[in-house]
């Protein structure tokens, strides 16, 4: 079941981001992301008060969050969109994180199909996200959900780590 996190979620929405960092340190990294600097336990506690956190549960456990809303950050400015739309009209998902024990298991996938569902019954005409270049998990998701790349920008990730970002987008 996908839904609006709970607080009482926020450890395990804290944990899986650990568990996702600790794993990537060990097996390379996908997300670029970094233990104890993005995402933390402040990323998901500012997405809950916002309301725009949610999460996957399975008989108990979250297995899935992300955060899902209209901000687009500043590099999306920098973008040659091909579904343009007013911002008020354009839904984002922002740090979709799935923890390893839930990996390969469908769990991104249903969250981005909720994130689509969700924004289409709200009047959404696109849905957009952002990931690292090298994050081919992701890129192979969203591609085969029908994503298409509008475009790539070298970015500092938290200001520090050089990367090439992609820009994917989807008409609703």
């Amino acid at each position: 079941m996908i839904r609006k996190a709970l607080k009482k979620d926020l450890d395990s929405v804290e944990k899986g981001y650990t568990d996702l960092l600790l794993y990537e340190q060990e097996h390379g990294s996908h997300s670029h992301w970094v233990l104890g600097a993005y995402p933390t336990r402040e990323t998901a506690e500012n997405a809950f008060e916002a309301g725009s956190l949610y999460v996957m549960e399975e008989n108990g456990a979250i297995c899935a969050s992300m955060i899902l809303n209209e901000r687009q950050l500043d590099n999306y400015k920098n973008i040659n969109w091909k579904y343009t739309a007013d911002d008020s009209k354009v839904k984002v998902v922002h740090t979709l994180c799935v923890p390893p024990a839930f990996a390969r298991k469908g769990c991104g996938k249903q969250m981005m199909e909720y994130a689509e569902k969700k924004a289409r019954e709200e009047g959404f005409q696109v849905l957009r996200i952002d990931t690292c270049a090298e994050n081919e998990p992701a890129k192979k998701l969203y591609a085969g959900m029908g994503y298409r790349c509008a475009g790539k920008q070298d970015a500092l990730f938290m200001d520090k780590i050089p990367e090439e970002m992609i820009f994917l987008e989807k008409k609703l």
